[in-house]
């Protein structure tokens, strides 16, 4: 399995960014995608996932109304668009895929290697 993640970059508070997630080497649909992020000297934080069959979601309260996570099945790419930017939104944003819709990162069995996320004030 692999994820390549990618589409971080610098942006202004306020300002959006969209990531994407090209995934391949499963069979997407019986599995779940999710976004993590991590902020230097803190502990990996759950941000979003989607469930490739049938699109169900869930995001982190953090990010409600700001962040959203879909996906285009035929690229096998998961996204997230990313809007109202805020400095605290500021990580390296990890793709990961799974088998349970949840903000577990242990129930998340391959990772990518990351994108750098840096919102400035």
């Amino acid at each position: 399995v692999q994820l390549q993640a990618s589409g971080g970059g610098l942006v202004q508070a306020g300002g959006s960014l969209r990531l994407s997630c090209a995934a391949s080497g499963r069979t997407f649909s019986r599995y779940v995608m999710g976004w993590f992020r991590q902020a230097p000297g803190k502990e990996r934080e759950f941000v979003a996932a989607i469930r490739w069959s049938g699109g169900a979601t869930y995001s982190a309260d953090s990010v409600k109304g700001r962040f959203t996570i879909s996906r285009d099945s035929a690229k096998n790419t998961v996204y997230l668009q990313m809007n109202s930017l805020k400095p605290e939104d500021t990580a390296v944003y990890y793709c990961a895929t799974g088998g349970v819709l949840t903000g577990i990162p242990s129930e998340y069995d391959f990772w990518g290697q990351g994108t750098q996320v840096t919102v400035s004030s």
